[in-house]
């Protein structure tokens, strides 16, 4: 770094933290996969230390976690947007008309899978007319079903998977008044641009923690949490599964959202996040200062 050039103010400053607080997100992804994962994710915001959740609209279970979430208005989320489909006895597919989307369609006329291959042939043919449809069509059905998200996020492709999509979003996020979960790097230097809060450190998604010693590792990083603004992408679900549609069943992540769910429930979790004065917060905090308005993140700006 230049001698001379000013330090990069933390994301957790720009919110009104002090340059040393240590602030954590831990959010819950795939809310709305199946029943199994609503429930986890309902005790693990009401009972342990997650603080947030994101909805996948076109899943399942959604219409049950809309219910749960009018119910419990005090549970801030996200809207998970999902372009793509790994379970097979649970398919779920766009919410527009399959004739809007083509491009997001793979040759049987279903969601592309998320695997390597899936990814890459849907991003290499993925129009971004036919993902702004999709992506409105998903944020629409939130707010006709009486709900006020507080971000957008991405299932299984980082950051929307590319440039263009996660420019899509930020315009859609300042349109709805809503913020931006972007945790790569090139994209976190667009948005600080902007001056817009993101992720100062490392990113967690918690199916790259082994199963083995995952309590031990859980403790040792919030032991070990630095200063600045975290988030925590977890995927718990309930061990009881209904009918054997749980989990392990739907998306082959049963151990990681059943030990997820476990962590975060438990009171160890609870006593190290008191001890370390780890302050966790969730995105109504990032969306106060995303939503302030900013023409250069409108589309054509």
């Amino acid at each position: 770094m230049d001698g001379h050039a000013a330090p990069r103010v933390r994301s957790s400053e720009l919110l009104g933290f002090p340059p040393d607080a240590r602030v954590l997100i831990v959010n819950c992804d795939d809310f709305g996969m199946d029943d199994a994962i609503n429930a986890g994710v309902i005790e693990s915001i009401e009972e342990g230390i997650a603080s947030s959740c994101s909805l996948m609209v076109p899943c399942p279970a959604a219409p049950q976690a809309m219910r749960l979430l009018r119910g419990r208005p005090g549970i801030p989320f996200g809207i998970h947007l999902t372009l793509v489909c790994e379970t097979v006895g649970h398919r779920w597919g766009p919410l527009s008309a399959r004739e809007e989307v083509p491009s997001l369609l793979d040759g049987s006329g279903e969601l592309f899978a998320p695997t390597p291959a899936g990814r890459a042939a849907l991003l290499s043919r993925a129009r971004l007319d036919e993902v702004e449809t999709e992506f409105r069509a998903q944020i629409d059905a939130v707010a006709e079903a009486g709900l006020t998200p507080t971000h957008l996020d991405f299932h299984c492709l980082a950051d929307g998977g590319r440039d263009d999509i996660l420019d899509l979003t930020a315009a859609l996020a300042a349109e709805y008044g809503l913020a931006v979960r972007v945790w790569l790097e090139p994209g976190r230097r667009r948005m600080r641009r902007h001056g817009l809060p993101v992720v100062d450190n490392a990113f967690l998604d918690s199916f790259s923690l082994d199963l083995d010693g995952k309590a031990a590792r859980y403790a040792r990083l919030l032991r070990d949490l630095p200063a600045g603004l975290s988030e925590w992408a977890v995927h718990p679900a309930a061990h009881a599964c209904a009918g054997g549609d749980g989990p392990g069943e739907t998306d082959g992540g049963r151990g990681v959202r059943r030990t997820d769910r476990d962590f975060l429930t438990s009171p160890e979790a609870r006593e190290l996040v008191r001890r370390e004065n780890i302050v966790v917060i969730d995105y109504r905090t990032i969306q106060r200062a995303w939503s302030r308005p900013r023409d250069d993140l409108l589309p054509g700006r």
